[in-house]
């Protein structure tokens, strides 16, 4: 009987290293990894000279669906995703309307994300003051886990958590053994800070990064923890933008505490000085830093404390990205299509991070913490999902599949280039020089995480 695809004679980027070996797929997973496969199949890649990646699991985007399509889909924002590697994606409460708030809200972005989605996919659940009684409910729908805002989120229908509903809310996913993810800035200091900026009529883009300084996100980190160690709650610290908070949870996690921690690619590829130069499209909470930040974060990951990098793709319409006030512009960044390209060049290839590591932080490791079993790595057994890159080729990004092409990374050189992605042994994107080419045949499937075993 034939195999359903072989691919032949790539470097396959395993968690104990490159190697050569060809790799067979058949019904949608991986069964044999060998140095030569003799087998007849239905598809067969000619893999020499490509390294062959997990596919990335980006564990941290808004694709807003349903209520904020116009933004960003799930039709577009799979493709993005898969054009930069990825093979699944946990998608963020909000900026969906109505946010992912109870049983109601959990079964239409299903449905959604089923009809429309080209990739695999899971689903956060919100935790606010607006919810706490519906977190049991959500928890048996199926969620990824739940998603809690320390600071404003910028949208009133999904309200911060104050300390007594962070607590009560890990206290209720410690029972449900789910991770709680929290966005760790002080909204004392944040509020606080902005408002008297704002008075003073300081509203550029300096004064901005200025009124969240890194001891907004220390303040919120170091209050995390302690609820998470309080209650023996699993907590995952999303879009950290400091080597301190990193440093947080690393201390918190040698003493015991169930704690992940979280960086995005604009926190490793930007500075606040392109912030400056670029405007609006680099607004994001918490901000880009500054150069010596950026490369604390890059000693951070390399040294094995940052456990995943998620793109925080968050795209909004072009007229919420303008204005002279730069307070009031839509804070998000279009990042979907770059996650893998931007750790294969500013990691791999200018700073010696390993491709074993790449592949942990953006597949293997996300896998594990929510508990997508068949996911994140190439191994017997998992899902044939593929990112096939050419690590030597250097390209300018200038073909964007997000929806609003409201995207920082156009224009950037980078060193690697995702020549096709596989989910489950089926293409679903494939690079070519007269544009990408996509199989609209092809849908995700929900992801729910394992249940914990003893």
């Amino acid at each position: 009987m034939a195999l359903d695809l072989l691919v032949r004679g790539g470097t396959l980027v395993t968690p104990h290293g490159p190697v050569r070996a060809d790799l067979a797929v058949e019904d949608g997973r991986i069964v044999s990894l060998a140095l030569d496969v003799f087998a007849p199949a239905r598809e067969e890649i000619d893999a020499t000279g490509l390294h062959v990646f997990p596919g990335v699991v980006d564990a941290h985007v808004h694709l807003n669906e349903p209520g904020r399509t116009h933004w960003e889909g799930f039709e577009t924002g799979t493709h993005a995703l898969a054009a930069g590697g990825a093979t699944s994606f946990l998608d963020m409460p909000l900026n969906s309307s109505p946010p992912l708030l109870d049983a109601r809200a959990f079964a239409e972005k299903r449905a959604h994300g089923e009809a429309k989605s080209r990739l695999d996919f899971g689903l956060w659940g919100g935790l606010t003051p607006l919810n706490l009684t519906e977190l049991d409910e959500l928890a048996a729908c199926g969620v990824i886990g739940f998603k809690a805002f320390m600071s404003h989120s910028g949208l009133d229908e999904f309200p911060a958590a104050d300390d007594v509903t962070l607590f009560e809310g890990m206290r209720a996913a410690r029972r449900a053994g789910l991770v709680v993810a929290t966005h760790a800035e002080s909204d004392a200091f944040t509020r606080t800070l902005s408002q008297v900026a704002r008075e003073h009529g300081q509203t550029g883009v300096r004064d901005y990064l200025a009124s969240r300084p890194p001891v907004t996100e220390a303040e919120a980190v170091g209050r995390a923890i302690c609820f998470a160690e309080e209650t023996g709650a699993a907590l995952h610290l999303v879009h950290l933008s400091t080597a301190r908070g990193v440093a947080l949870a690393a201390e918190a996690r040698a003493r015991g505490v169930d704690v992940t921690a979280e960086t995005c690619p604009h926190y490793l590829h930007w500075t606040g000085e392109d912030v400056e130069r670029v405007g609006a499209l680099l607004k994001c909470a918490p901000p880009i830093r500054d150069a010596g930040t950026r490369e604390a974060l890059w000693a951070a990951l390399k040294a094995g404390r940052i456990d995943t990098v998620g793109s925080d793709h968050s795209p909004a319409p072009p007229e919420l990205k303008t204005g002279e006030d730069f307070f009031a512009i839509w804070g998000g960044i279009s990042g979907a299509q770059s996650t893998l390209n931007v750790l294969l060049d500013g990691g791999y290839w200018q700073r010696d991070v390993p491709l074993e590591l790449i592949a942990a932080v953006a597949s293997l490791n996300p896998a594990r913490r929510f508990r997508l079993g068949s996911k994140g790595a190439l191994r017997l057994g998992a899902d044939a999902d593929l990112a096939l890159v050419r690590l030597d080729e250097t390209f300018t990004l200038t073909e964007l599949h997000d929806r609003h092409h409201g995207n920082p990374y156009r224009g950037q050189s980078f060193r690697g280039r995702v020549q096709a992605t596989y989910l489950r042994g089926q293409r679903v994107f494939a690079w070519a020089p007269g544009g990408a080419i996509f199989d609209e045949s092809v849908r995700g499937q929900l992801l729910r995480p394992a249940k914990e075993t003893a």
